[in-house]
């Protein structure tokens, strides 16, 4: 098998064909069952730059403000069962306009930032949290079961990864999806790939309607 055929999660080599466009193929992992884009169809990284470049989400923006409550209320609903009013928390994949963020200082908690392009700080990726944030990122990630694995790392006891992304629904409806139009789009999960990603790191799982995952971990 080509090493652009192992699932980029779980590192499984038992994937196959999904769907094909006009643009690219997509891969389907029969263990995890995340949905992928071969490597050698990935946007070298001044080409995924020049598309988030694009985005204009900006901090005082209430319509981009009122999409994010959609993660920051179970998150912070979350906290506050741990007795937590004052938390400690990470915005991994804020990208230039860190409205996550602001809205959790805002409501009193001590947060630091991380973006691969807009706030490369290696050294807040060296520290633990009460939560950690990933808002429409984790569709991007190369490499996500790395990645995840480096964030739910850094959780502390009692501590939760809030995850915002589409999730796929079945193949008829992947096909005729917006959200794979996106080149810089190159993972999908399904609900029953977070419930693999939850069982493999013990963690409990909340589904919050149809694009929030809060991943919770009890030790």
């Amino acid at each position: 098998m080509l090493t652009d055929d192992i699932c980029p999660l779980c590192g499984s080599f038992d994937t196959r064909h999904y769907h094909r466009d006009k643009v690219r193929d997509y891969l389907h992992c029969n263990n995890c069952l995340l949905v992928f884009v071969p490597s050698s169809f990935h946007l070298s990284n001044e080409e995924e730059k020049a598309v988030y470049d694009q985005h204009d989400n900006r901090v005082d923006d209430a319509g981009y403000r009122r999409f994010l409550s959609r993660v920051f209320d179970p998150v912070v609903e979350h906290l506050a069962q741990q007795g937590l009013s004052q938390g400690e928390g990470l915005d991994f994949g804020c990208g230039p306009g860190p409205a996550l963020a602001a809205m959790f200082s805002e409501a009193g908690h001590r947060m630091a930032v991380y973006d691969i392009y807009y706030a490369h700080k290696p050294e807040v990726l060296e520290q633990t949290y009460d939560f950690v944030t990933a808002t429409e990122v984790i569709e991007h990630l190369a490499c996500p079961g790395t990645v995840l694995k480096q964030l739910i790392g850094l959780l502390r006891p009692g501590g939760c990864l809030g995850v915002m992304t589409k999730r796929v629904q079945d193949r008829q409806a992947f096909a005729r999806w917006h959200y794979i139009r996106d080149p810089t789009h190159i993972c999908f999960y399904s609900e029953e790939t977070f419930r693999w990603l939850a069982s493999t790191y013990d963690f409990a799982m909340e589904c919050c309607g149809n694009d929030v995952i809060i991943l919770s971990r009890s030790d």
